[in-house]
């Protein structure tokens, strides 16, 4: 999403992502006067400190790029002793009191990010238990602790339990599991935004087309997280390219519909449209990528192609406005389609990631090697000076002595 919005006004347009809140990847109209030096961005992390920090370092690990120590320590130092993320404390040594707001989205982004980094059991077993003791009775999770279930929170909630090595079929709340509350959300194959996945229902119990939430429900369906490895995508069977209704409502025939919305969604532009009220709908590249990893993760690479391309085409000034967690955003979606994300359309993703934060535990290795490769040849250096210097006296000597025996 590109527009800042507070977490009031998410929830009543209900657009939280679950691989992007709409807060997830947006500058903060103002930054405090001193971030946390471990702290990837440099907006307010107010609303999203921990969802971009998770990102980020996620993003790091699946490019095989080891993240600062003290990155990791931030985002390890801003749980709460039950388990729970909020999305940013300005004061992690202070306990978490009733008025921390914590949220089950920040929490499952640093679940997967913790789990893929390792050595953080402890953590993602305190935060896996928390998130099971928030479920709803329809299986699902809301943003927040009680609040309604909706798809995006849901599906960011499975990927965390399947990173941590949960059968998310089988976390169950009243007989109910978290693909029970995603098939709710699921719309039909006929009518307006056929085979799509509503964020929530409205006050009246309807479902209406969210592409934010579609392209979230297709990789909670599948049981996938943030990370789709190409390698392990679907296949895509051609007879699983459209929406049907016919047979049992299965998660994998919910995310094969849900493709096939997201495919005719951006069939013509190659984009999807950020559809705010009061506002002309522009581009949306957050949801754009969201997308790709969606339709990659349920059909492969090649149903994500138009998407991708017109991401590689334009998404750079985006990402380098909106910061880290839309840079992670890209490489997730390179990553799920076999794409170079360091030649993501002349851009380096890792590199501009990296920059964003402190310097990945390789890429300070590389420069102190490089300080100690210099400091070495200039040693070299002096070495030879030296060498030459004392034989060029050697030689005045020697000349010299060859001049007095010479003489008379």
């Amino acid at each position: 999403m590109t527009v800042l919005r507070s977490a009031a006004a998410l929830a009543a347009v209900g657009v939280i992502a679950a691989a992007t809140p709409a807060i997830a990847a947006d500058p903060s109209p103002s930054a405090p006067a001193a971030l946390p030096s471990g702290l990837y961005g440099s907006a307010d992390p107010k609303y999203d400190g921990v969802w971009r920090q998770s990102l980020a370092l996620l993003a790091q690990h699946t490019v095989h790029v080891t993240p600062a120590t003290k990155a990791v320590d931030w985002l390890t130092g801003q749980q709460c002793a039950d388990g729970a993320f909020a999305p940013f404390r300005a004061e992690p040594a202070k306990a978490c009191d009733a008025k921390v707001m914590v949220d089950t989205n920040s929490t499952a982004a640093a679940v997967q990010t913790l789990k893929a980094l390792g050595g953080q059991d402890a953590a993602v077993g305190k935060a896996v238990t928390w998130l099971k003791s928030v479920q709803n009775a329809d299986g699902g999770w809301g943003y927040t602790p009680g609040g309604p279930s909706d798809a995006n929170s849901t599906s960011v909630v499975i990927g965390a339990l399947a990173a941590a090595g949960q059968q998310p079929a089988s976390v169950v709340k009243g007989g109910k599991s978290p693909y029970d509350a995603l098939l709710k959300l699921s719309l039909p194959c006929s009518g307006d935004g056929a085979g799509a996945f509503a964020y929530q229902p409205d006050k009246k119990g309807k479902l209406a087309a969210n592409a934010d939430a579609t392209a979230a429900g297709v990789v909670g369906a599948l049981g996938r997280g943030m990370v789709v490895d190409a390698a392990k995508a679907d296949a895509g069977k051609k007879a699983d390219a459209s929406c049907t209704g016919s047979g049992k409502a299965t998660p994998e025939r919910a995310a094969v519909n849900g493709a096939a919305y997201l495919a005719k969604a951006v069939a013509k532009s190659g984009h999807l449209d950020s559809v705010l009220p009061g506002s002309t709908d522009q581009p949306d590249y957050g949801n754009t990528a969201d997308a790709v990893v969606a339709l990659a993760a349920q059909g492969g690479a090649g149903r994500a192609a138009k998407p991708l391309a017109w991401l590689e085409k334009n998404a750079a000034p985006w990402a380098k406005q909106s910061g880290p967690a839309a840079y992670a955003q890209l490489i997730f979606a390179a990553h799920a389609t076999g794409t170079d994300p360091r030649a993501f359309g002349g851009t380096n993703l890792v590199k501009a990631l990296d920059a964003t934060g402190p310097a990945p535990q390789q890429a300070k290795a590389v420069a102190e090697s490089g300080t100690r490769a210099e400091q070495s040849t200039s040693t070299k250096v002096w070495w030879i000076v030296g060498v030459g210097l004392v034989a060029g006296i050697g030689i005045g000597f020697l000349f010299s002595g060859r001049k007095k025996k010479q003489q008379p």
